[in-house]
C-alpha cells in the first residue's frame, strides 16, 4: 500500500466501536485503517453516483446557460 497517495483524516469513534475495531485488527493482523478503508469502500460502492448537476465550461471559452441545449445537441455524445 502506498500511503504517500493517500489523505488523512481524523475519526471520532465510540468507545464500543474503537474497542471492537482494536479486537478485530489483532485478530486478522491487519491495521485499524486497513479495515475503515475497506468498510468505507465497500459502503461508497453501495451507494449511487449522484446525477450530473451541470455542463461546465465550452471548450473555446464560457458557455451561457441560454446556449446550453444547443450546445447538448451538437456535441453530447451518450457512451
Amino acid at each position: 500500500m502506498v500511503l504517500w497517495l493517500m489523505d488523512k483524516t481524523t475519526l471520532y469513534l465510540t468507545p464500543d466501536l474503537s474497542r471492537r475495531l482494536r479486537e478485530l485488527a489483532l485478530r486478522e493482523g491487519r491495521s485499524q485503517a486497513e479495515i475503515i478503508r475497506e468498510a468505507i469502500g465497500q459502503y461508497l460502492n453501495g451507494q449511487d453516483e449522484p446525477p450530473l448537476r451541470s455542463v461546465g465550461v465550452a471548450e473555446y471559452g464560457k458557455l451561457s446557460a441560454d446556449k446550453v441545449d444547443g450546445w447538448l445537441e451538437e456535441n453530447w455524445r451518450p457512451a
